[in-house]
Order: structure tokens, then C-alpha cells, then sequence
């Protein structure tokens, strides 16, 4: 598969973008500048955690893994790699990321809780809160309902896939206004029929936060502070203002491709995530997510009904076994089980993790997209493989 077949397809599917290579050690590096919550002795479980870090970097190249991990009662947050391309530059504990897809289970969050307070109805068409804005070739918002929006059954066209991706550099600092970002979908005829089967579109949840300002009559990114992130008391977790494009400090930089035409190796920290809205656009750490994750699961933030809807899952054919519900994976795990979450892939930064039922909870992130500097389809399961090492060893 070549990198330019890889980016497209990994898009499509979730998982990753595309190709090229690393500069600079793939030596271990502890950092002082935010330390984990607790420094647990290294037993072989975290000696499993840390290899599988050393390997992201050393084999897949990533210029920098870390990981929180919270389970039988301990807290660890192990870092590989280097923060910054070419030099030896500590990683931080736990330090700021561009969380991408993660965004989606704080906007469905959002709408299950409007779903409780009997301001929106799951099974109701889109067209009942947004009269006339969806339609298009075979595209009819009569017949989606909010249900098939939040778990990617309504086979809308994936507005991602139309806005220019693929080179970077052209979108780096670039502000999109979310209705132009549905025009760039709905010029496109509909996938399938809403309801026969499930393929991620991020058009889904830009729709959905546009539902939830209707409804509301204020921004998503103030609903989903003040609903879920400041609920959960998440201290390290934000929607960037416009025009931000900043990360907050201490963070390890994030790297991009330029364009695929030559394989050019960005610093892609500093970029305008409009393009993400409600479908990607926080900044939280690997610590938060889990925290989210762990909230979500413990029923903090929806009532029993609507986590219940929330759990209720189609098979999502990404990787084997794989289900999803409303803005949630369930991913299995190698030991038994399995673990509810997201994941968010954004240029600059992958992340992975969610909780279990019988309360673990992981946040693990790296800072390149899979395919950046090595193979895409082996790094996004190596990705994948350590994430399911935190839960599992």
C-alpha cells in the first residue's frame, strides 16, 4: 500500500493519515516539568507500559509516546521519546494535546443530556431542529435521525474528505466557518441509506453541534464547557477560542506531512483547529481523557437511560470487533473485556484510550499521526497494541 493509498483510506476509517521519516533519538527521556500523580515502584506491568512506549518511538518512530494509566488503585504516567524533533528534549508527564475525535463523546454527551431534559427526542428526524439545511443528492434530513447521527449510520459524505486534508500546509492557519464545512459535504451524494449500515463521517457531529446550538440557543463550545467539562472537573481540558492556535504548556510538539507530494515533515503545534469542531476540536491531556472516560462510564454525567442508549452498539467495521454506540467505541481487550472510548486523530497528535467497567482507565497519546514516519497501517495497530498493554498488563 502506498502512503498516499494509506492516508486516504486511515482517514476514512478513523485511524490514521499518511507517510515519511524521523530525525533525531529515540532515547527514553523523564521529564520535571509535570510529574505524574504518583511514581509507582517499576514492576513487570510497568515495564510492559514503558517497552511498549520505547517501541513506539524506537520502531514506529513517533517522536514522542506517554501515557496515563490509573488501575488497582495506582497512577502512573510513563513518557518515551523526545518533545521535540532533533534534540534530546524531555517529554512532559502528562502533557497537553490536540484530542481530535475524542471531542465527539463530549458533543454526544451534550445531546443525550438535551435527549433527558425532553429538548431533543433520539429518533427523531434532523429535520425537525434543523428545518431545510439538510439535504442533497439522496441526502434528505426527513429521513436521518439524531440516533444515526451520533453512531454514523446515516451516510452522509464525510466532510473531512473534501476540505483539502491531504495538504497541510494549505490548511495549517486556515479559520472554516461550520456551515461552509457542510457545504463541502452536502455537494456530495449520500453514502447509503440512512440506516443500512455504519461508516464514520464527521459531518455526523457537525451536525450534532449544530443541533445542540438550536436547541439551546448558545455556541456547542459553551454547552460542552459548562455540561461536561467543567462537570467533570476536567482542569486541563478546553475548546481554543477562534483564532487560537496555540497548545497549552508543557506539551511535546506535534508533527505533520506538508503535502503527499513530498513527504515534507512540518511542526504542526501551532494550527487552527476549526476544521475539528464539534467533530474535533479540544485540547485536553492523556490524564483528563481517561478521567472523562472513567466519569462517563461511572454514570456522572447522563442519567441510567441515556448512558444505556449511549452502550448500545453496531458493529464498526475498522478493526475486528470493534462496536460503536452514541459518540463511543467498544474496543475489545487481549486479557478479557473490553474498554469504552474514543480516540482522536488530528495532524500533529494521535490519541487512544477510554475505561472498563471494572475500573481501569487509560489516556495515551503520540505525537505524530500513524504514517507520518512509518508505515501507517503497522504504526496505527502498534498504537493500538499499547494502548490495550496499559489496560491489560
Amino acid at each position: 500500500m502506498t502512503p498516499k493509498t494509506s492516508t486516504s483510506k486511515l482517514r476514512r476509517c478513523l485511524l490514521v493519515i499518511a507517510a515519511a521519516g524521523l530525525v533525531g533519538s529515540a532515547t527514553t527521556v523523564a521529564a520535571v516539568a509535570n510529574p505524574p500523580e504518583e511514581t509507582p515502584g517499576r514492576g513487570s506491568k510497568d515495564r510492559a507500559l514503558q517497552k511498549s512506549l520505547d517501541a513506539l518511538v524506537s520502531e514506529d518512530r513517533f517522536p514522542a509516546a506517554f501515557a496515563w494509566v490509573r488501575k488497582d488503585g495506582r497512577t502512573s504516567s510513563p513518557v518515551s521519546g523526545s518533545a521535540r524533533l532533533g534534540e534530546q528534549a524531555p517529554v512532559p508527564h502528562d502533557g497537553y494535546v490536540r484530542a481530535g475525535s475524542n471531542t465527539k463523546t463530549f458533543t454526544a454527551v451534550v445531546v443525550l443530556q438535551l435527549v433527558a431534559e425532553g429538548k431533543v427526542a433520539l429518533d427523531e428526524p434532523i429535520e425537525t431542529y434543523l428545518p431545510g439545511v439538510v439535504r442533497g443528492e439522496g441526502i434528505d434530513g426527513r429521513k436521518i435521525t439524531v440516533r444515526q447521527l451520533l453512531q454514523h449510520t446515516s451516510g452522509l459524505p464525510n466532510y473531512t474528505e473534501h476540505i483539502g486534508l491531504e495538504n497541510f500546509a494549505k490548511i495549517q492557519h486556515k479559520f472554516f466557518q461550520p456551515h461552509d464545512l457542510l457545504t463541502a459535504a452536502l455537494a456530495h451524494p449520500a453514502e447509503f441509506a440512512p440506516g443500512a449500515k455504519w461508516k464514520y463521517s464527521n459531518t455526523n457531529y457537525l451536525l450534532a453541534g449544530m443541533l445542540i446550538e438550536k436547541v439551546t440557543e448558545r455556541p456547542v463550545q459553551e454547552q460542552i464547557t459548562e455540561r461536561v467539562i467543567r462537570k467533570a472537573g476536567l482542569r486541563h481540558t478546553s475548546w481554543p477560542q477562534p483564532g487560537d492556535m496555540t497548545v497549552p504548556k508543557p506539551h511535546a510538539r506535534g508533527y505533520a506531512l506538508s503535502s503527499l507530494e513530498n513527504g515534507k515533515v512540518v511542526d504542526a503545534t501551532r494550527m487552527d483547529p476549526s476544521w475539528g469542531g464539534a467533530a474535533g476540536q479540544i485540547i485536553s491531556t492523556p490524564s483528563d481523557l481517561a478521567k472523562f472516560a472513567r466519569l462517563l462510564l461511572d454514570g456522572k454525567l447522563l442519567a441510567p437511560e441515556q448512558l444505556a442508549e449511549m452502550r448500545r452498539t453496531v458493529d464498526a467495521p475498522i478493526m475486528p470487533g470493534w462496536r460503536y454506540g452514541l459518540g463511543v467505541f467498544s474496543i475489545p481487550l487481549s486479557c478479557g473485556g473490553v474498554y469504552w472510548g474514543h480516540g482522536g486523530d488530528i495532524d500533529g497528535y494521535e490519541t487512544r484510550g477510554g475505561a472498563t467497567d471494572d475500573g481501569r482507565s487509560v489516556g495515551l497519546a503520540v505525537t505524530a499521526l500513524p504514517g507520518t514516519f512509518s508505515d501507517a497501517e503497522k504504526s496505527a495497530k502498534a498504537v493500538m497494541s499499547a494502548t490495550d498493554t496499559a489496560f491489560c498488563n
